[in-house]
């Protein structure tokens, strides 16, 4: 009962600072994790024991990450309160919104709701001087900008996939913009490698548009703390591990998946 009440101490207290950046997070490592496919590259981090400072939830990921420190749901809590406009995640959304013992961020607070806190929408326009946001997942990127964190490891935020070429959600470019403004800013940007933001998964012998035509393209790669581009001819580039595991049952030259083998 007394964490309980430390906790929603705490969430009264960020309330009330929440149009000022938050000094704790100044220099953290933050994951931002969304209900996109590659969200499985978080989970197969935490079998691997890698660490973050702080984990983010977006949206309907509140019912299915452990741990969580922070969550943005830009809608109001009344869309998936009072309507069915979430479709199948209402259910569990209704369930779990007014339990939530975590700061959610939002655009109008909700009573029946009372982790819920107001996005600093004010402070970040008028500190960033940019309003650019049609999707939620841009609210967080802003947030972490704004509070200098060090590092942003990217989960479950694709928008488009290789395989589907008829698919696609709105946002990335949104998305993608906010990006480059952490760049800039020095943050350190990790994608999760079965993403398609900034193509991460995309061969990088196929990222540069016109060299990639060329018998032997131009690539780009990170240098030590910069980027540098040179011929693929002068990198070694490792060759493709062999699958593990049991693709069917008449593959019998594959090995069992050993835990360090991912």
């Amino acid at each position: 009962m007394a964490i309980i009440e430390k906790m929603l101490t705490e969430m009264d207290n960020e309330k009330l600072m929440s149009n000022e950046p938050i000094k704790e997070l100044e220099g953290k490592n933050v994951a931002i994790v969304a209900m996109g496919q590659s969200q499985i590259d978080f989970h197969l981090s935490q079998t691997h024991s890698v660490e973050f400072d702080e984990i983010w939830a977006i949206n309907a990921m509140i019912g299915v990450l452990p741990n969580i420190d922070r969550a943005f749901i830009l809608d109001p809590m009344s869309r998936f309160l009072d309507t069915e406009d979430a479709g199948t995640m209402t259910p569990m959304m209704r369930r779990l919104l007014p339990k939530c013992n975590f700061p959610i961020y939002t655009c109008e607070l909700d009573n029946r709701v009372p982790s819920a806190i107001d996005y600093p929408i004010e402070s970040i326009v008028s500190d960033l001087g940019c309003s650019y946001f049609n999707n939620t997942i841009p609210y967080a990127i802003a947030f972490a900008l704004w509070n200098e964190v060090k590092q942003l490891s990217l989960f479950g935020i694709d928008f488009t996939y290789r395989n589907n070429m008829h698919f696609a959600e709105a946002g990335r470019s949104c998305t993608e913009f906010w990006l480059s403004k952490c760049i800039d800013a020095g943050i350190q940007i990790e994608v999760a490698p079965r993403s398609s933001l900034l193509d991460m998964d995309i061969p990088m012998q196929e990222k540069l548009y016109g060299y990639h035509r060329l018998n032997d393209p131009k690539i780009a790669y990170q240098d030590g703390p910069n980027m540098s581009v040179c011929k693929l001819s002068k990198v070694t580039i490792e060759p493709e591990p062999k699958p593990v595991g049991i693709i069917n049952r008449n593959d019998l030259k594959l090995n069992p998946v050993e835990p360090d083998k991912y």
